[in-house]
């Protein structure tokens, strides 16, 4: 997914550049993030992209033809508007679990002193901090340590560049608020077990995120969807439908509503996309024509 010497072939060059300047190529074997969201009588066609929440900067590269569809659309939608101050806000106050649970309430004694060591140890984070924090946001503050590199950034972030240098609108299907009660939908109990698996799994969950990177940075969806199948890292069926499926059938809602008005490029995590309950197959089920293009 990265990214002449006679004077004649580069006029020839030029030409063809200005003639298809406007134009979004396809992609014919559907091996790209990258969709093009049609018919319906839309007046305009709209995008849907798959993104990656965590990588190495240096990683990110974006297309001629993603930033054509950024260029294109009128808004830019996230899973949650990421441009509002009031979302980076709430999130404080919407990390820690209800009901003044704590992590000592999740563990034995011996498991508790588990996590604990490794925090301290590992990420040099005292467990005061941490103590109240909803196990899954936890979760997230192990994937640095499975990065190569130190400047990290999110594609989500890079995109968000690219709308502000546009002037785009960026827009939201969730809030804060909506997303922390999905978390507290799944039992602390299952976040607590999960975590600790997690901990107790370093090396492998490592070469578990390196392999998903990859597929990721092939843009191969097909593997991506059996990655989620993976018995040892995969999410419970219930847990999948709270934090995807549920989630898509919800933004696709929205989208029925949000597509006749105006067109939009749609930027949400890459496992939203795939599979029978995933983005492109709900789309095509309510009528829509999605099309491959070309991310290269």
């Amino acid at each position: 997914m990265k990214y002449s010497l006679l004077v004649l072939p580069i006029l020839f060059f030029q030409y063809c550049r200005a003639q298809t300047a406007d134009k979004i190529k396809t992609n014919i074997d559907d091996n790209t993030l990258l969709w093009e969201v049609n018919g319906k009588g839309l007046s305009k066609p709209s995008y849907l992209f798959g993104t990656f929440h965590l990588m190495c900067k240096d990683d990110i590269h974006f297309s001629d033809n993603l930033k054509k569809a950024v260029e294109q659309s009128q808004e830019i939608y996230f899973e949650m508007d990421l441009d509002d101050p009031a979302n980076t806000l709430g999130a404080i106050f919407f990390i820690n679990m209800k009901d003044g649970k704590k992590l000592k309430d999740l563990y034995s004694p011996e498991d508790y002193s588990r996590v604990e060591h490794f925090f301290k140890d590992s990420l040099q984070t005292g467990m005061m901090m941490l103590e109240k924090m909803k196990p899954n946001f936890l979760q997230a503050l192990l994937y640095p340590k499975m990065m190569p590199c130190k400047n990290m950034s999110g594609v989500e972030e890079e995109i968000m560049k690219l709308a502000k240098s546009g002037k785009k609108q960026i827009r939201g299907f969730e809030t804060v608020e909506f997303q922390s009660a999905v978390f507290d939908s799944i039992p602390y109990e299952d976040q607590a077990r999960d975590l600790l698996h997690m901990i107790d799994s370093i090396p492998e969950y490592s070469r578990y995120f390196d392999t998903m990177l990859n597929v990721y940075k092939t843009q191969q969806l097909s593997a991506l969807q059996k990655m989620f199948s993976d018995p040892q890292f995969n999410m419970d069926e219930k847990s999948q439908e709270t934090l995807l499926d549920k989630r898509n059938v919800d933004w696709v809602l929205q989208l029925k509503k949000i597509l006749p008005e105006k067109n939009i490029f749609i930027a949400v995590g890459a496992g939203h996309l795939v599979g029978d309950k995933g983005l492109i197959a709900l789309l095509k089920k309510e009528g829509y024509a999605l099309r491959a293009l070309d991310n290269k």
